[in-house]
């Protein structure tokens, strides 16, 4: 009955009309997946506060780096976006630590290709969910970047349930008239839902926690 419930709210509620303001927004404007994976990187990197505090610091991130943010990167220098980030700040998150984000990306894509590609190097064919890649793929990010990112990056092996890692999975796994996909070698049957106080409230309303 629940299934049934959610799979018609689907299908009612499904609609890119209903997506804004979000910052899963920003990932339309690009075509290539490695574009989409790294505007997927920030978009929900900096998910945390006023939406429209997010938009903005996200936009303003964007717009240092270009219409072709990973091809921008990939010729960057950790020098250069120290340079260019110097006067960033959104909340907890500093200029270093975009920095330190970038800068690490930027060397793991170097190393597998593409953020996918690192990403699934952490998964086995027993895993039923996405949990140990994430943690591999965290543990690798946070030694890409010299233990720079801060709070951009959650802490798995601590008491975060990585909200905003998993915003990112969903929208680059998942791919129908909301989230636009790129990603192609994870199921979308691995992905998990960690739940808060809001998700519980509108569980609740909708009779979905009993």
């Amino acid at each position: 009955m629940k299934r049934e419930k959610l799979e018609r709210l689907y299908r009612q509620l499904n609609r890119r009309k209903y997506v804004h303001p979000d910052p899963l927004e920003f990932l339309y404007r690009y075509d290539t997946p490695a574009d989409r994976e790294l505007v997927a990187l920030i978009a929900s990197s900096l998910a945390f506060g006023k939406v429209e505090q997010i938009l903005k610091a996200t936009e303003t991130v964007l717009n240092e780096l270009g219409s072709r943010p990973a091809a921008y990167l990939k010729k960057t220098t950790k020098r250069e976006l120290v340079k260019k980030f110097s006067g960033f700040k959104y909340r907890f998150v500093t200029g270093q630590n975009m920095a330190g984000l970038l800068d690490g990306t930027r060397r793991l894509i170097s190393k597998h290709g593409s953020l996918e590609g690192c990403f699934c190097t952490g998964i086995s064919p027993d895993d039923e969910t996405v949990l140990p890649a994430v943690k591999q793929f965290l543990a690798a990010m946070d030694k890409a970047s010299g233990g720079e990112c801060g709070y951009l990056l959650p802490k798995p092996d601590g008491t975060s349930a990585c909200k905003r890692l998993m915003l990112m999975l969903r929208w680059l796994v998942r791919k129908d008239r909301v989230d636009p996909g790129g990603w192609t070698g994870i199921s979308p049957a691995m992905l998990i839902a960690p739940l808060d106080t809001h998700m519980q409230k509108v569980g609740r309303i909708l009779n979905l926690t009993r």
